[in-house]
C-alpha cells in the first residue's frame, strides 16, 4: 500500500480554495489560536526568564559560600545568604507551578480551538475529495495531540531557555575568563548531531506515521464491522493485516526512537564533557591564582546550565519531524475543497421545494464510467416522484446530488431555481428530510437521534414523528424508552427498528423536501403497510423523491421516472408508467 493511500492522500487541491498568494509556512488555523493566547505566553516567558535568573543566583550563592563564608567562618553571613536562597527557592517553586499552569491553560485553549476548526472542516469536506479509509481519517485527527503538545507546551519552554545560554556563558566568562571556551566549544557538537540525524529522522517519521494510520484503519474497520467479520469468517484475513501493520509500525517506530536517541545522547554526553572540561581547565586556573575555588564550582554548575537547554532542543528537534509530518497531514485535509460557496452562502428564509437536475453528468471519484449522463429532471414543489430501475442504474446517485453530497462534473442541481453550490449546505439539509439506504444511528439516546439538537424541535414534535414512523409502537416496550442509550450505529436494535427511528428523524420538523432511499427495506410487510398508510397523509403538499425497488411504496407517489445506465429513459404519471410496464411484461 502506498504512503498516499495509507495516510488518506490529502494532497489534492481545489483552485478555488488555494491562497491567492503563497501560503504561510504555518496555516492560520494553527497560528491564530496561538496568537490569541499570546498574553498567556508572555506570562510563561516572564516566569521562565525569572526561573533562569534564579538558577544563576544559585551558582553565585555557591561561589560566595566557598570564597567568603568558608575561609572567614562567617556564620552570620551564611545564615543571611541561606535565608535569601530559601526565599528564592520558594519563589522559584511558585513560578514553576505557575509556568506549568499557564502552559497547560494555553494548551487547553489551543486544543479546543484547533480541534473545533479541524472538526468543522472535516464535516464540510466534499465527499468526492475524501481520501483514505475511516481509520486513516481517525488516526489523522489523533495527530492533533502531537501538534498541540509541540506548539502549546514543549516548544515554548525550550525557546525561552535558549537565549539564556548566552547570558549563562557571559556569567561564566565574567567569573572564570577563558574557561568559557569549554562549554562554548561543546555547543556546536549538539547542533551538528541534530542536523545530521534530521534527514533520516524525517524519512522514518513519515513511514512511522503512515504505518500508524494504516494500523488504525485496520482496527477501525474490524471493530466497525465486527458482526460482519464474524459472520463472514473474515477474521483471519484481518488478523493477518493487523499483525503486518503492527510489525511495520513497530519497526519504523523503533528506528525513529533509535535515531532520535542519537541526538539526545550526544547532548547528554556533551553536557557531561562540558562539566568535566570546566573542572579540569579550572584546576589549572586555580593553581595559577586566576580563579578561586568558589568560582570553579560556580562555573562547573553554570556550564551544565549552559548546555542543558540544548539537550531539550535536541529532544525537540527529534519531535519536530513527527510534528511536521502530522501538520502536513492535517493541513492537507484543511486545504481540501469544502462544500458550499467560497464566499457568503445564500440563506433563503423559506423553501418551496422545487428540485431540478439540468443536464447533469457525474462520475464517482476514481471511476471512468459515468454514474449519470446528461440527466434532466424537474420535480415541482409538492410533487412526489419515484425513481426506479436496476441496481447501479444511478437512482441513489441522483438523491446524493440533490443533497449536495457530491457535485456534478457537468450541469446544475437546483433547489427553488438556486444552484445548491450557492446555498449553505447545513441550512439546505435542515429543510430536507432524508432516509438513506444504509441506516446508521449515532451513539446517544433515541431522543438525540431523532431531534439531532436541531433548533425549534421539542419532545412534542419528536413524539409526532415517532408515531408516524412507528417508532412509538416499540419504544414503550423498551426500558428507558426514548432515553435508551444506543451503542454505535444502533447496535442492539433490529434493522426495522433502526429504520423506523431514521424515518422519525427525517419527518421531525416537517421539512418541505423528503428524500427516501429504500426506506422500508428492513421492515416486514405489516409494518410497511402501516407506515405507508400514515405517510400518505403526512407527505401531501411536500416534494418527495423516492428511490425504491418495492412496488408497494409506489402508492406514495404520483409520478415515476425510470433510470437506466445513468439516464432517465422514461418519465410520466405513475399509473401510466405502471400500465406500460405491465403490458411490456405481458408481451414478453
Amino acid at each position: 500500500m502506498s504512503d498516499n493511500q495509507q495516510t488518506g492522500g490529502f494532497a489534492d487541491h481545489d483552485d478555488r480554495n488555494l491562497y491567492a498568494e503563497r501560503p504561510p509556512r504555518i496555516a492560520d488555523w494553527l497560528t491564530e489560536p496561538i496568537r490569541e493566547n499570546r498574553a498567556t505566553y508572555i506570562k510563561v516567558g516572564v516566569a521562565a526568564a525569572v526561573i533562569n535568573l534564579f538558577g544563576l543566583v544559585t551558582s553565585l550563592f555557591t561561589m560566595t559560600v566557598y570564597d567568603r563564608v568558608v575561609p572567614n567562618e562567617a556564620i552570620e553571613s551564611l545564615v543571611a545568604l541561606s535565608i535569601g536562597l530559601g526565599l528564592i527557592l520558594i519563589f522559584d517553586f511558585v513560578l514553576r507551578i505557575l509556568r506549568a499552569y499557564f502552559v497547560d491553560l494555553a494548551g487547553a485553549d489551543i486544543d479546543r480551538d484547533v480541534g473545533r476548526r479541524v472538526f468543522d472542516r472535516l464535516m464540510q469536506i466534499r465527499l468526492d475529495s475524501r481520501r483514505g479509509s475511516t481509520g486513516a481519517l481517525t488516526g489523522m485527527m489523533r495527530e492533533l495531540e502531537t501538534l498541540r503538545d509541540f506548539f502549546a507546551s514543549a516548544s515554548i519552554t525550550a525557546l525561552v531557555d535558549v537565549p539564556f545560554i548566552i547570558l549563562t556563558l557571559a556569567v561564566i566568562a565574567l567569573i572564570g575568563g577563558p574557561i568559557v571556551f569549554v562549554p562554548l566549544a561543546m555547543i556546536p557538537l549538539v547542533l551538528i548531531a541534530g542536523l545530521v540525524t534530521k534527514p533520516a529522522l524525517d524519512r522514518v517519521s513519515a513511514r512511522a506515521m503512515n504505518g500508524g494510520l494504516y494500523k488504525q484503519g485496520v482496527l477501525v474497520e474490524s471493530i466497525g464491522a465486527l458482526e460482519t467479520v464474524k459472520a463472514s469468517g473474515a477474521g483471519p484475513m484481518l488478523r493477518k493485516r493487523w499483525i503486518q501493520a503492527i510489525d511495520e509500525h513497530s519497526d519504523n517506530s523503533l528506528r525513529q526512537r533509535l535515531i532520535s536517541s542519537i541526538a539526545i545522547t550526544v547532548a547528554t554526553t556533551v553536557n557531561t564533557l562540558s562539566y568535566a572540561g570546566v573542572v579540569i581547565a579550572g584546576v589549572f586556573l586555580v593553581a595559577d591564582g586566576r580563579l578561586t575555588v568558589g568560582g570553579l564550582v560556580a562555573c562547573s554548575i553554570l556550564s551544565g546550565r549552559a548546555v542543558q537547554p540544548l539537550t531539550t532542543i535536541a529532544g525537540l528537534m527529534s519531535r519536530l519531524s513527527s510534528t511536521r509530518i502530522a501538520y502536513d497531514q492535517v493541513e492537507g485535509m484543511m486545504r481540501q475543497p469544502s462544500e458550499g460557496p467560497v464566499r457568503t452562502p445564500l440563506r433563503p428564509s423559506t423553501t418551496a421545494g422545487t428540485v431540478e437536475l439540468r443536464n447533469v453528468s457525474f462520475s464517482y471519484p476514481g471511476k471512468v464510467e459515468k454514474a449519470l449522463d446528461s440527466v434532466n429532471l424537474r420535480v415541482a414543489a409538492g410533487e412526489r416522484i419515484a425513481l426506479i430501475g436496476k441496481v447501479g442504474s444511478g437512482k441513489s446517485t441522483i438523491a446524493r446530488l440533490v443533497l449536495g453530497l457530491f457535485e456534478p462534473q457537468e450541469g446544475l442541481v437546483l433547489i427553488d431555481d438556486n444552484d445548491i453550490r450557492q446555498l449553505s449546505p447545513t441550512d439546505m439539509r435542515m429543510r430536507i428530510g432524508t432516509v438513506v439506504q444504509e441506516t446508521s444511528l449515532l451513539s446517544g439516546t433515541v431522543r438525540e437521534n431523532i431531534l439531532l439538537d436541531r433548533p425549534g424541535l421539542d419532545d412534542e414534535e419528536m413524539l409526532r414523528a415517532a408515531r408516524l414512523s412507528g417508532t412509538h409502537d416499540f419504544m414503550g416496550g423498551i426500558v428507558n424508552g426514548y432515553d435508551l442509550v444506543l451503542a454505535d450505529r444502533g447496535e442492539g436494535l433490529s434493522g426495522g427498528q433502526r429504520q423506523s427511528i431514521s424515518i422519525a428523524r427525517a419527518l421531525a420538523g416537517r421539512p418541505p423536501i423528503m428524500i427516501f432511499d429504500e426506506p422500508t427495506s428492513a421492515m416486514d410487510a405489516r409494518s410497511e403497510a402501516d407506515l405507508l398508510a400514515r405517510l400518505e397523509a403526512e407527505l401531501k403538499g411536500r416534494t418527495v423523491i423516492l428511490v425504491t425497488h418495492r412496488p408497494s411504496l409506489l402508492r406514495l407517489v404520483d409520478r415515476i421516472a425510470i433510470v437506466d445506465r445513468g439516464k432517465i429513459v422514461r418519465d410520466g404519471p405513475r399509473d401510466t408508467i405502471l400500465r406500460d410496464l405491465g403490458q411490456e411484461r405481458a408481451a414478453a
